[in-house]
């Protein structure tokens, strides 16, 4: 116990070389296909979204449609494009998505989440904004399931004493 360190960089020297903890950091890497597109699916409730992203005019298109025509409300049409605002990157990417299951606010989310996902893979240093915006994180609320002698998932039958 004689030994005592005076700075970091002896400490460091102690416990062997100090590169090998910032190489245990992860490093984030484009992931492109053959056609130079980002691919990415996203999850929300029961519905799954495949997104490919690819530069572009920033044309969106959901199940062979424009997403104006797929998704009519403007709510849900904001929901798809909150992760592109953010990243700052409208107009720059034309994205493609098929989406099934659930209803029309899961399929919003999960292109959102989806989109969210393929930016990050194309572009990995978007990651810290859009992960700040909550946009890359899986929304795992789902639908509890009938229990028996119940009349939906937790509401009892009403209880008559005659």
């Amino acid at each position: 116990m004689s030994d005592q360190l005076q700075s970091l960089e002896e400490l460091g020297s102690a416990l062997g070389s100090g590169d090998a903890a910032v190489e245990s950091q992860p490093v984030h890497v484009q992931k492109l296909d053959a056609q130079g597109r980002a691919y990415a699916t996203g999850k929300r409730k029961d519905a799954v979204a495949r997104v490919w992203v690819r530069p572009g005019t920033g044309k969106i298109q959901i199940n062979k449609k424009d997403y104006t025509g797929y998704f009519a409300r403007p709510v849900l049409q904001m929901v798809i494009r909150q992760p592109i605002v953010a990243a700052d990157r409208d107009g720059q990417f034309d994205i493609v998505a098929t989406v099934s299951g659930g209803g029309l606010s899961g399929q919003a989310g999960a292109v959102r989440h989806g989109i969210a996902k393929a930016l990050t893979h194309y572009e990995p240093e978007l990651r810290s904004v859009l992960k700040r915006g909550g946009f890359l994180t899986r929304d795992s609320r789902v639908v509890e399931r009938k229990k028996y002698g119940r009349r939906k998932a937790r509401r009892s039958f009403q209880f008559s004493k005659r």
